[in-house]
């Protein structure tokens, strides 16, 4: 599968190393896998001890304080994103990032679209699986939409005003 990656490079299209394992498939033993929430509740200890890195899929409504308690040892989490009109997996990401200080990977999953990648990666999003029949290069070209953020956020935390030159 292809995703689009954005980081201080840029964006751009990358093949996806993570594996997503359906609570009823048995998780293999090594490599990279994205597991829910339920699943690493029920065995954090021996997801912890197998080779490969581990990654948490997660509603997008969950409560940020549910989820930040279980994150020791997560190297990515997949937000998921039920519809457009939904933003509350935005907050998430924000919350995860300034008030408990995630520093792994926030990947945004599900119904997510091009018209919300930049705002996506402004509450600290990194990467972006983008909804079924979606162009990648498309999604990738939206971040080139805006040259300047006048708020602060997540990807840059100075208000434009305090960028000016003196």
């Amino acid at each position: 599968m292809k995703l689009i990656r954005r980081d201080a490079d840029g964006a751009r299209v990358e093949d996806d190393g993570w594996v997503a394992v359906p609570d009823e498939v048995t998780i293999p033993d090594e490599g990279d896998v994205i597991v829910s929430l339920v699943r690493w509740r029920e065995g954090a200890a021996a997801l912890r001890a197998r080779s490969g890195r581990i990654g948490l899929r997660v509603p997008g409504d969950l409560p940020p304080e549910e989820l930040a308690p279980q994150l020791d040892g997560v190297a990515l989490v997949a937000i998921e994103l039920p519809k457009f009109t939904d933003g509350r997996a935005y907050s998430l990401a924000r919350l995860l990032r300034d008030r408990f200080g995630y520093e792994g990977e926030l990947r945004a999953v599900g119904h997510v679209l091009r018209d919300q990648l930049l705002y996506l990666a402004r509450c600290g999003f990194d990467t972006f699986v983008l909804a079924e029949g979606k162009s990648l290069e498309d999604g990738v070209a939206a971040f080139d939409d805006f040259t300047v953020e006048y708020q602060p956020a997540a990807d840059h935390d100075t208000p434009i005003w305090r960028r000016r030159a003196p």
